[in-house]
């Protein structure tokens, strides 16, 4: 059987452009290069922003929507550490069970309204309603409650040592703050209002999905007087204006940052990192170490993976190799990892995942003899495929080939990256608007965590897209977050990736760096920031 190679996979990409390579010292245009404004940068983000919402959806284009409007009580600094945002003086009782936080001073909304602690507990209600960690932290909680205009009190039915990480953390959603009226939406409805306290303001009526959208200083704004780490300190803003445009076509975004028509790149694929690596002015780095981690999310709930051998053939069927080969190409680039933890990380163990490094003819040969035991009636699969995002094109050709290779019918929903977000939520069959199959990504360091990743979850229809449940997982992840050191969550984590690979929570499809490429003659002050592209700190050169 022939490999899947990012050439047979493609077929014929070289041809319309989306993963070809750009001659060096050739110059291309796409467009008139246009004046930048002294303080303006524009930049291309991996997909669209469909959702403004950043509370409601996972999508990290909303999360890096939601960074640039809102703000939150901690962040984790350059070295994950948890570190007070919107916080000032906070502390915890001698008995560990009742946490205060007093809001800093200056903080406001941007209709020119002060931030109330009040504001900050339906914040807190309404994220907890819709993210994992949350909930999680939930569980031990018996009151969140503003005991002043600038107290917020956490009371805890028993010791929980991870409320500083659960708060601070960088994986979608993100505990972000909004006000008291906005944050009293249902937690199932997208917010209509979208009024921050953070460094930008949004301006919403140049937004345009699928096209632009704007983002302006907001000069109100009071940064902490730490020095800018990660999210957290001082988020100074040196911009006017940020500028996102949506461009799908990966030829067309790098022709626009070699003439200079933009000065950020998020997602370059890597065939054409070379060519824009030896343009003037260009820069590559990655921004985030510890990378990307893909997950081939199953739909727990209906036929066929809510059989256990379905799900178990389809783990044995989907190839780390195939889809690194085809989607990320180099690699210097990627590795394949057999964590559910992220490699490299103090989490990243691999115990269970030895049936990944057996031939893949074998692999496949007791693939297909699951398939025939789970029962499967060759009903065609759903498998939702994003075309506009360079990764999950090349992910859901390659995951719907594997299925097939085992004796799965499968059929691709093709859509974009929007409409693959709003599709995954419905519960429904697949022919009612459900689906089967979905890719995904996460960051490397959201990925490390079982408590603050929500796809770790395994609470049935409480958990995130896929709906997998599973007990023992919920008891250990219940075991790790009350674990006294490090080493003692790290023999937890052995037990629960082993569980994991058992039950096939989801199949993990490898690991990654995404370098992005940016202008390095026109912009400086990047910050390496897992999960989220922040513009603080940045500024014009």
């Amino acid at each position: 059987m022939s490999k899947i190679t990012r050439r047979t996979v493609i077929q014929g990409a070289l041809a319309t452009g989306t993963a070809a390579a750009i001659p060096t010292g050739i110059a291309v245009h796409s467009r008139p290069a246009r004046a930048q404004a002294a303080k303006q940068v524009r930049m291309v983000p991996h997909g669209d922003l469909r959702v403004l919402d950043p509370i409601w959806t996972t999508a990290n284009m909303s999360a890096y929507h939601g960074a640039m409007i809102y703000d939150t009580l901690f962040g984790y600094d350059g070295d994950l550490n948890p570190q007070p945002q919107m916080v000032g003086k906070h502390g915890v009782s001698d008995d560990k069970k009742t946490y205060t936080f007093e809001l800093r001073d200056g903080l406001k909304w941007h209709d020119g309204t002060d931030v109330t602690a009040r504001d900050c507990v339906a914040s807190l209600r309404r994220w907890i309603a819709r993210d994992g960690g949350g909930q999680h932290m939930m569980q031990r909680v018996t009151d969140i409650a503003a005991s002043d205009a600038k107290t917020i009190k956490i009371v805890l039915k028993e010791p929980y040592g991870l409320i500083y990480e659960v708060l601070a953390k960088t994986s979608t959603p993100l505990c972000f703050m909004m006000k008291e009226e906005v944050a009293a939406t249902d937690p199932n409805q997208q917010i209509t209002k979208h009024i921050g306290s953070g460094p930008f303001k949004f301006v919403e009526g140049e937004y345009r999905p699928g096209s632009r959208v704007v983002y302006e200083r907001n000069a109100a704004y009071v940064p902490r007087s730490e020095p800018a780490s990660g999210i957290a300190g001082g988020k100074v803003v040196k911009l006017d204006r940020v500028i996102w445009d949506i461009m799908p076509d990966a030829q067309t975004a790098a022709a626009a940052l070699m003439n200079g028509e933009i000065e950020f790149f998020e997602v370059p694929p890597i065939d054409i990192i070379g060519a824009l690596e030896a343009a003037p002015g260009v820069k590559i780095e990655v921004l985030n170490k510890l990378g990307n981690v893909g997950y081939c999310r199953l739909n727990h709930l209906h036929a066929p993976f809510n059989n256990l051998k379905a799900r178990q053939a389809a783990q044995l069927a989907v190839s780390q190799d195939d889809f690194l080969r085809a989607a990320v190409g180099n690699p210097k680039f990627y590795q394949t990892c057999g964590s559910n933890f992220t490699c490299g990380s103090p989490m990243g163990v691999e115990d269970g995942s030895d049936m990944l490094k057996l031939p893949m003819a074998q692999r496949q040969a007791r693939a297909r003899e699951l398939v025939k035991e789970s029962g499967y009636d060759g009903k065609p699969l759903t498998v939702l495929h994003a075309t506009d995002i360079h990764v999950m094109n090349q992910a859901a050709q390659v995951i719907a080939q594997n299925l097939r290779q085992v004796g799965f019918n499968v059929q691709l929903a093709s859509s974009d990256w929007g409409g693959v977000v709003t599709r995954r939520s419905n519960k429904n069959p697949p022919d009612q608007g459900g689906w089967n199959v979905f890719f995904t990504w996460g960051g490397g360091n959201a990925t490390a965590s079982p408590i603050n990743l929500f796809g770790h979850a395994a609470t049935g229809q409480n958990a995130w897209f896929g709906w997998p449940q599973n007990d023992l997982h919920e008891t250990l992840r219940n075991e790790w977050a009350a674990a006294a050191n490090l080493e003692a969550r790290r023999e937890i984590t052995r037990r629960m990736n082993k569980n994991m690979f058992d039950y096939v929570h989801d199949i993990k499809t490898g690991q990654w760096v995404a370098p992005v490429a940016y202008r390095a003659d026109r912009m400086k002050g990047m910050l390496a920031v897992p999960e989220v592209v922040p513009w603080w700190n940045v500024e014009r050169v």
